[in-house]
């Protein structure tokens, strides 16, 4: 399945890091980053994390709800929230079934090799549920949430 922008999203329910389950049905009325990153605590998914965690401020004024998927367990995500003081939520997808459906798993280039994978990749949906952006792959973790806030504040 591939992300479209206009079209509805596609459902979703996972846990987060306290074991809670998540859906996408959750944030019907508010606007959604959902951002998909590797591994947590590497240093690419730690600038990216800690980018969308320095704009918080400015992320929380337009009422965006942000939200971390990896395949981690909870236990991982607890300590890396914990470590970087992520305000935002972080979900376990450990069968990699959401990040299949939003095309942020298979097939990817690393180090002039094609391997399977977690795609960097982010979706912003919007309050009634439909992709409004979708940045299937993402270059440069680090300046990634400024582009996010950047689309944000265009809209």
């Amino acid at each position: 399945m591939s992300i479209e922008v206009g079209q509805a999203a596609p459902a979703f329910t996972l846990t987060d890091a306290n074991g809670k389950k998540v859906s996408l049905k959750d944030f019907k009325g508010k606007d959604l980053v959902v951002y998909f990153y590797p591994k947590d605590d590497t240093p690419g998914c730690t600038k990216e994390a800690c980018g969308f965690r320095d704009h918080w401020a400015a992320l929380e004024a337009r009422g965006v709800v942000v939200i971390g998927v990896s395949p981690d367990d909870a236990a991982s995500h607890t300590k890396f929230i914990s470590k970087y003081q992520l305000p935002f939520t972080l979900l376990s997808d450990p069968d990699r079934s959401m990040m299949t459906t939003y095309g942020a798993y298979g097939e990817k280039m690393m180090y002039g090799r094609k391997t399977m994978g977690v795609i960097r990749s982010t979706v912003w949906i919007d309050p009634t549920g439909k992709v409004k952006k979708h940045w299937a792959r993402v270059a440069k973790a680090e300046t990634h949430p400024e582009a996010v806030l950047a689309a944000l504040s265009e809209s």
